[in-house]
């Protein structure tokens, strides 16, 4: 019996967040594991982790707060 905790079965490999760049700007993503999303302060968008993978297309993203721009 697998006794990893659910959120870690869909956590991202954090090689995989070494390699991916904004699909946009091709600059540094920030990882937030809190809202698990990818940040790029460049594009101003977030893109969502869903079972573990990265959404990485427009329509999947949300525009930054200026809270979330704060905290980059």
């Amino acid at each position: 019996m697998d006794d990893t905790p659910a959120e870690d079965a869909t956590a991202v490999d954090p090689k995989l967040l070494e390699l991916l760049v904004c699909p946009f700007t091709k600059t540094r993503l920030v990882y937030d594991a809190g809202s698990r999303e990818l940040l790029s302060k460049a594009a101003g968008l977030a893109f969502p982790i869903r079972h573990g993978v990265p959404l990485m297309i427009e329509e999947a993203a949300r525009k930054l707060t200026d809270a979330d721009l704060r905290r980059l």
